[in-house]
C-alpha cells in the first residue's frame, strides 16, 4: 500500500477551476483514478474562507472524489494520504475544518496550528 501512495502522491497535480472573495474549487487529477464518465479529474477540492469579523479563522475544505474505486473500504489509506497531501499543498498550515467525500471513505478532520 506504500507504493500504491507514493505513486499517486507523486503524480498528484490540481488545477484552478473557480475563485472568488471567500472561496476556491480546484480539480484533483491522480495518475491511476479518473472521473468515470469523462475521464476528467478523480475529484475536487472546494476550499471557503470565512475571514470577516471572526478572530477563530478556520478555513473549511471539503474534498470530493468522484472516482467509485476511491469509495472502496481497502483504500482509506490512500484516500486519507491523498487528502492529507491536498491540505498541506493547498491550505497550508492555516486552521481547517475538513469534510472528505470518498463513499466508505468519507470522514471529518480538524486541523489545528498550535504556534
Amino acid at each position: 500500500m506504500q507504493d500504491i501512495i507514493q505513486a499517486e502522491l507523486n503524480g498528484l497535480s490540481f488545477t484552478k477551476n473557480f475563485r472568488s472573495s471567500s472561496a476556491e474549487e480546484w480539480y484533483i487529477f491522480l495518475p491511476h483514478y479518473h472521473e468515470p464518465k469523462t475521464g476528467g479529474a478523480a475529484g475536487k477540492a472546494i476550499i471557503q474562507y470565512d475571514l470577516f469579523g471572526n478572530k477563530d479563522v478556520f478555513i473549511n475544505t471539503t474534498i470530493i472524489f468522484d472516482d467509485p474505486k476511491l469509495h472502496d473500504s481497502e483504500l482509506h489509506y490512500l484516500v486519507y494520504s491523498i487528502a492529507e497531501e491536498l491540505i498541506n499543498r493547498l491550505v497550508g498550515y492555516a486552521d481547517t475544518l475538513l469534510v472528505v467525500h470518498a463513499g466508505e471513505n468519507s470522514y471529518h478532520a480538524e486541523y489545528i496550528n498550535n504556534e
